[in-house]
C-alpha cells in the first residue's frame, strides 16, 4: 500500500491485499446486455444518464425536469410525471407475454404453483377490488406480514394498484415488533397467513399478528390466507380469509394513477432501540433504478429464469423479487423455506428442476454451503446457472473462490453487490460483460451513481486507503425521507459530511470501506463493526476473512470486547468445516494464521470454537449479542434470532475459554 499524505490520515486501516482478478469471457461479452466501458462515461452526467433509462418505464404523464434537487436533502425525480407501477410490471406484458411465466412457486413441503403474467394480473386485481371493498383508498399503508407464498408479491402489487402504500413487516418479526411497525405507519388493513413453513415447521403468523393487533387501533381489518389450514381465531367483522374477500371480485381493476413522487412503500430498519426507523420510497424513481439494474446487473434476457433466495420481507426482495424482475417482464423463482429441508441440498434441486440462469443469495448462506460440504450441489445439475450474485453483507474472499467453483463451475461472472435498505437498489456491483472481478471486492459504483472514501473531516481518502463510504449526488431509488420523520432523515443520513452553507450534500451509508489501487471498493462492514485495537482502527471483516480463508475454517465473526491494556481486543468465534476438531493447536494456528495474513496486531486475543453462530432470521450473524458474550454481559434483545439455542452454549464455552486463555497467558 502506498504512502498516505500525513493530511490523509487512515480512517480505517485497509490490511489485507487481494491479487486475483477474474475477467469475463469473450463469448460472455458478446452476448452482455452492457459489454462496453463506455457506459460508464455515460453515467458522468447522472440526471441525463437516469433520464434515459426511464424511457423502461410506462409513463402517463412525462416529468418536466429529471431531478429537483433545490431542497437537498429531499429529492424529486421525474417531477410532475404521472404513472402507476402495476402498468409497468402487468398491464404492458399481457398482450405479448400473458402466457409467459411470471413465478414459479416451489412450497417448502413440496407443493408448487406456475403463475403467468396473465395469472398474477388477474389476482392482482381481485386483491385490490376486495381491499377496495374494505374501504383502502389512495395513501392508505397496508401492513403486510406473511411467508414466502405468491399471495405476498400479490399484496404488494394490489396495495400499488390503488395508490395505497404498504409496509411489509418480516415473517420472523415478534408481535412487539410487528405492533411498533403498525402503529408508527397508522395501517389500516393488516394481510398475514394461518401459518407459515419454515424449517419443517409451521410458524402461527395469525396467532402473532392476533397479539399484535390488541393494541393496533388504527387496524380495522385482518386478511388470512389460508397457507397450512390451521384452525385460527377469526374476529366476526374484523378478520376475513383472503379466498373469501377475492371469490367474488372482478379480475379488472383500473390502476389509480400515482405521482412519480408519492410513497411506494414504507420499510422499516430492524434496529432494536428507539423508534424504528420508517425507510420511505416514492414510486417512480425507484422503479427506474429497479429496473435498471436488475436488467444489467444479472444481465437478464428474454428467456432466462431468474432466482432471488431472499425474503420479501426485505428491500432485497421488493426490488429483486417484486418490482425490477417484474418491471422487465421476467420469469422469477420464489421458495417458500430454508435451503436445508428436507435436505441441504435444496436450493440445487431448485436450480436443476428449474434450470435457473441467475442465482442471487448471501455470503452467509454460501458460508454455510462451504461447511456442509461440496457433496450438496455436486449432486445436482447446475449447468443452466450464467450469473451468480451475492447480497446482505461483504463477501470474503474464499466463500467468493468457493461459490465460484462450486456453484458457478468457474465460468459464471459473480456480482458481489453492494447497497441497502435506504438506497432502495444496488449502488456498487460489477457488470458482468464489463468488469474485472476481484474476490471479496463490489468493485466500482454503478453508472450513475456517485460515491466516496472519506476520513473524519469529509476529505476524499487516496486510492490505497480506508474510511467511510459516502454518496456524492441522489440518485432516482433512493429514500424520500424517514416516515413522519424529516430531521432525523437529514441528521442520520446527510449530517456527518455534508455542508449544507457550500450546498454540498453527502449521503453517509453507515459503512467503512477502503479502494486498492485499481480503484476497487472493498467494503468493511458497518463502523460499529470497527475495532479500534492499541489506536489502530480494524474492520471486523478483514479479521474474519482471514480466519475463514484457514482450510479448516467455515465461518467466523469477530467483535472487539474491552480490553484495560489496548483499549479493545478482538474476540473471534469460529465455526469448523465437516469433521475438523478445534483444539488448543488449531487455536495457535488459526492465531498465527491471522497474524501471517493481515499482520499481528489483527491477531485474535480469543477463539471460541462453536458449531452454530447467532443470526437474525435473515441470515445476518448477532455481533452484538457476541459482543455481550465475550463481555460476559447481560445479552440484548433476541427477537430476530433464528437460533436463540445456540447462544448458551456460546456463551458457556467462551467463558471456557476466557478462563483457559487466561491461564495460558
Amino acid at each position: 500500500m502506498p504512502e498516505l499524505p500525513e493530511e490523509h490520515a487512515v480512517t480505517i486501516e485497509a490490511l489485507m491485499d487481494e491479487q486475483r482478478k477474474f475477467t469475463p469471457s469473450e463469448e460472455f461479452k458478446s452476448q452482455a446486455n452492457i459489454n462496453s466501458q463506455s457506459i460508464y462515461a455515460e453515467g458522468d452526467d447522472y440526471v441525463s444518464f437516469w433520464d434515459g433509462q426511464a424511457a423502461n418505464i410506462s409513463w402517463r404523464t412525462p416529468w418536466t425536469q429529471t431531478l429537483d434537487w433545490s431542497n437537498a436533502p429531499f429529492a424529486k425525480w421525474f417531477v410532475d410525471a404521472k404513472l402507476n407501477v402495476t402498468e409497468s410490471c402487468l398491464d404492458r406484458h399481457l398482450e405479448k407475454n400473458g402466457d409467459k411465466v411470471a413465478y414459479y412457486f416451489e412450497g417448502e413441503p413440496g407443493d408448487s404453483r406456475v403463475i403467468t403474467y396473465s395469472d398474477l394480473y388477474k389476482e392482482v386485481n381481485q386483491l385490490a377490488n376486495g381491499l377496495e371493498s374494505l374501504g383502502i383508498q389512495k395513501g392508505d399503508r397496508i401492513a403486510i406480514y406473511m411467508g414466502m407464498i405468491p399471495e405476498l408479491p400479490i399484496a404488494l402489487l394490489a396495495s400499488a394498484r390503488l395508490g395505497a402504500t404498504h409496509s411489509v413487516v418480516f415473517g420472523g418479526f415478534s408481535s412487539d415488533s410487528l405492533r411498533d411497525r403498525i402503529n408508527d405507519a397508522e395501517a389500516k388493513i393488516l394481510i398475514t397467513c394461518d401459518e407459515s413453513w419454515r424449517n419443517g415447521n409451521r410458524v402461527a403468523l395469525k396467532e402473532y399478528a392476533d397479539a399484535a393487533i390488541e393494541e393496533t387501533p388504527t387496524i380495522t381489518n385482518v386478511v388470512v390466507v389460508a397457507r397450512t389450514g390451521a384452525k385460527v381465531n377469526m374476529v366476526d367483522g374484523r378478520d376475513i380469509f383472503y379466498h373469501d374477500l377475492v371469490a367474488d371480485q372482478s379480475t379488472e381493476k383500473a390502476a389509480t394513477e400515482t405521482d412519480s413522487e408519492d410513497p411506494l412503500f414504507i420499510l422499516y430498519t430492524s434496529g432494536t432501540t428507539a423508534r424504528p426507523k420508517g425507510i420511505q420510497h416514492a414510486t417512480g424513481g425507484y422503479l427506474v433504478g429497479a429496473a435498471y439494474t436488475h436488467k444489467n446487473v444479472f444481465d437478464v434476457k428474454e428467456d432466462d429464469v431468474y432466482w432471488c433466495t431472499a425474503d420479501i420481507g426485505w428491500v432485497t426482495g421488493h426490488t429483486y423479487i417484486v418490482y425490477g424482475p417484474l418491471a422487465n417482464g421476467c420469469t422469477s423463482v420464489i421458495y417458500e423455506g430454508v435451503p436445508n429441508f428436507p435436505d441441504k441440498d435444496r436450493f440445487w434441486e431448485i436450480i436443476a428442476k428449474y434450470k435457473v440462469n441467475q442465482f442471487y443469495t448471501a455470503p452467509t448462506a454460501i458460508r454455510t454451503f462451504m461447511k456442509w460440504g461440496t457433496e450438496y450441489p455436486a449432486k445436482h445439475d447446475l449447468s443452466s446457472l450464467k450469473v451468480i450474485g451475492t447480497v446482505g453483507e461483504p463477501i470474503n474472499p474464499e466463500a467468493w473462490i468457493w461459490y465460484n467453483e462450486n456453484i458457478g463451475n468457474g465460468t459464471c461472472p459473480i456480482v458481489d453487490t453492494w447497497w441497502q435498505t435506504e438506497t432502495g437498489h444496488i449502488m456498487i456491483s460489477p457488470l458482468p460483460g464489463v468488469t474485472t472481478t476481484k474476490p471479496g471486492s463490489a468493485t466500482v459504483p454503478l453508472p450513475g451513481i456517485g460515491a466516496d472514501i472519506v476520513d473524519d473531516e469529509g476529505n476524499s481518502v487516496p486510492l490505497g486507503g480506508g474510511g467511510y463510504l459516502v454518496l456524492t449526488h441522489p440518485w432516482p431509488g433512493m429514500l424520500r425521507t424517514i416516515y413522519r420523520d424529516p430531521e432525523r432523515f437529514k441528521d442520520v443520513y446527510w449530517g456527518r459530511f455534508s455542508k449544507p452553507e457550500e450546498n454540498k450534500w453527502v449521503y453517509f451509508a453507515g459503512d467503512g470501506a477502503k479502494r486498492d489501487t485499481d480503484g476497487y471498493y472493498w467494503l468493511l462492514g458497518r463502523v460499529d463493526d470497527v475495532m479500534n485495537i492499541s489506536g489502530h482502527r480494524i474492520s471486523t471483516l478483514e479479521v474474519e476473512s482471514a480466519l475463514v480463508d484457514h482450510q479448516s475454517v467455515a465461518e467466523a465473526a469477530v467483535v472487539g470486547r474491552a480490553d484495560a491494556t489496548t483499549g479493545q481486543a478482538i474476540a473471534a468465534f469460529v465455526t469448523l468445516k465437516g469433521n475438523v476438531v478445534g483444539n488448543d493447536d488449531l487455536l495457535a494456528e488459526l492465531r498465527e494464521h491471522v497474524a501471517t495474513k493481515i499482520g499481528k496486531i489483527a491477531r485474535p486475543a480469543s477463539i471460541v470454537f462453536t458449531d452454530e453462530l447467532p443470526k437474525t432470521r435473515s441470515g445476518k450473524i448477532m455481533r452484538r449479542l457476541l459482543r455481550d458474550i465475550s463481555e460476559q454481559r447481560k445479552l440484548g434483545d433476541v427477537t430476530t434470532l433464528a437460533n436463540a439455542d445456540v447462544v448458551r452454549e456460546i456463551a458457556d464455552r467462551a467463558n471456557s475459554a476466557a478462563a483457559s486463555q487466561a491461564s495460558q497467558e
